[in-house]
């Protein structure tokens, strides 16, 4: 029996997740729940999961929901998301938190000897070295939902490591083949359009300026040692093929299937078996053809700025990552324009002088909340 601590639980991870959860009681069963604002729904899932643990950052909310569900021990405040990772009684974390948050219960959870499926992107993108690290020291398993890592991870099941190149897809999201001129005046509503996949608002505005495929290289390095030079990305559109792997004697693995996220977190939850999914098979007869491209980076430069800070290295990734999610916020408010994402990064990154590595998830956030601070004065 798995006691999942599922961190982000009304998020769009986090539901489907549950929904899965729900179908394999027999196999799973839920002894923490965490989430940020949406109070109707987590008070739903305390109703119908009844964990032991729950974890609000607003103590206000905590003492509310812990008023009307007495059987559940709440954690609560700016510290009780990281007590709550370190102290409850688990033995397997889903973490689909979004952003900086994610990255000291991760570290929790492995300092903990636990192992984790992580679907919180930030987390590797400015702490990759000091987690991975961590897990291997331990012996333990970071086991990646996003698609495109899920993808890899399960082509390199049963084979030996020897690769030459992995290969990302991404759709290109609703601005493919668009250009600068274009995208001056778009409007957040219309980057929340994204053609296949149904996420939250971060990762789907990060999806429309390629900052998400941009981290999920940075993340690729950590997850499968690699190299830089050995993560491409190609536009693939139709999102069937997730991830690609070519290995060293030039042959290459891909899988394939849905745009469904149920299938990598099912996978997630199962491994090394496999469960039955609610994921409908793909049929390629009806899909009738896949189609691939080149990305532009010129239009679309947050992808090769991801690439640039991954190359840079030290703190880079880390300024990289805590100025995109203040300008996505900004973004979203209205109160830049979707091209100020990538400029504001660019003199960002220009800008940095990093001070050397971070070696500890403490100074990972001093980092990131220095950048956090002084954002507008590059506005």
């Amino acid at each position: 029996m798995r006691e999942v601590a599922l961190l982000g639980s009304t998020g769009s991870i986090g539901t489907q997740a549950l929904n899965i959860i729900r179908k394999n009681r027999d196999r799973l069963t839920v002894v923490l729940l965490s989430c940020g604002s949406r109070l109707d729904i987590m008070s739903e899932q305390l109703d119908e999961f009844g964990p032991k643990y729950a974890a609000l950052p607003d103590t206000e909310d905590a003492r509310k929901l812990a008023s009307e569900h007495g059987s559940t021990s709440f954690f609560y405040g700016e510290s009780g998301l990281a007590e709550a990772s370190e102290k409850c009684e688990y033995n397997f974390m889903l973490n689909s938190l979004l952003g900086i948050s994610g990255l000291i219960p991760t570290y929790n959870c492995l300092m903990s000897g636990r192992n984790i499926a992580l679907a919180n992107k930030e987390t590797l993108v400015a702490g990759g070295e000091v987690i991975i690290e961590l897990a291997n020291k331990k012996g333990l398993k970071v086991i990646p939902v996003d698609s495109e890592h899920s993808a890899v991870f399960q082509c390199l099941q049963g084979t030996e490591n020897r690769i030459k190149k992995v290969t990302l897809t991404a759709s290109g999201g609703p601005f493919r083949g668009k250009t600068r001129e274009e995208l001056k005046e778009v409007k957040p509503e219309d980057a929340l359009k994204h053609p296949n996949w149904k996420m939250g608002e971060k990762i789907t505005i990060d999806s429309a300026t390629l900052m998400n495929k941009g981290f999920e290289v940075i993340e690729a390095k950590w997850l499968f040692g690699l190299g830089p030079d050995q993560v491409d990305v190609i536009i693939h559109p139709e999102s069937i093929i997730h991830s690609m792997v070519e290995f060293t004697d030039n042959s290459t693995l891909a899988q394939l299937g849905q745009p469904d996220m149920s299938i990598p977190i099912s996978y997630a939850f199962s491994y090394p078996d496999r469960w039955p999914s609610s994921a409908k098979p793909i049929d390629l007869i009806s899909t009738s053809s896949l189609n691939f491209s080149k990305p532009d980076i010129n239009t679309f430069k947050c992808l090769k700025l991801a690439i640039e800070a991954l190359r840079k290295g030290s703190s880079y990734p880390i300024v990289l990552n805590a100025a995109n999610e203040v300008l996505v916020r900004l973004f979203l408010d209205n109160k830049i324009k979707f091209l100020d994402i990538g400029d504001t990064i660019e003199r960002i990154l220009d800008s940095h002088k990093p001070s050397g590595k971070c070696r500890t998830p403490e100074e990972i956030i001093e980092v990131d909340q220095k950048v956090r601070k002084d954002i507008l004065s590059y506005m």
